[in-house]
């Protein structure tokens, strides 16, 4: 008979979903809370990728894992020289559906994801550890500019939680 800790455990496999979808919410909460004139400041040197840059970025590489594994969706690319909120919003909407579908099967089926190594936690990972570097880039960028987030905005992208 399980016990009550267990009753109220969630499967892993739902787990892994959770945090990939609070995840792309994460980051879609960032990307709708900036300044409009940080999304193409130049950065402080004038090298590297400019806000705007960094949002095409994160979508476009969950775009080619997509690609790559076959998935059925692909998003449009997003195109870092015109991008603004509203269209970076619908893509990163985009991209994290697809993430989301191709997680979701490959834990329910227990077929890995095509071209990644070692197994689907170590994507979800990869996902998070790659958005969250770009979020910290963005952050730091925007303030860079004279654009900071407000403090709601800092604090509120580690309420995982709510998100």
């Amino acid at each position: 008979m399980p016990t009550k800790t267990a009753e109220r455990t969630l499967p892993l496999a739902d787990s892994l979903v959770r945090a990939l979808d609070i995840n792309c919410r994460i980051t879609r909460y960032l990307a709708e809370n900036l300044d409009p004139k940080a999304w193409h400041a130049p950065t402080p040197d004038g090298k590297g990728r400019n806000v705007a840059a960094i949002v095409a970025h994160i979508h476009n590489v969950r775009r080619m894992w997509l690609k790559a594994t076959g998935s059925k969706e692909i998003p449009e690319e997003l195109k870092k020289e015109t991008l603004n909120a509203k269209e970076a919003l619908a893509g990163l909407d985009k991209s994290a559906a697809a993430l989301h579908a191709l997680v979701a099967e490959s834990l329910a089926t227990g077929v890995r994801i095509k071209g990644f190594k070692p197994d689907t936690a170590a994507f979800v990972g990869y996902i998070i550890a790659h958005d969250s570097h770009h979020r910290g880039q963005i952050a730091m960028l925007a303030r860079q500019a004279g654009f900071p987030l407000p403090k709601q905005v800092e604090f509120g992208m580690w309420e995982w939680g709510v998100r």
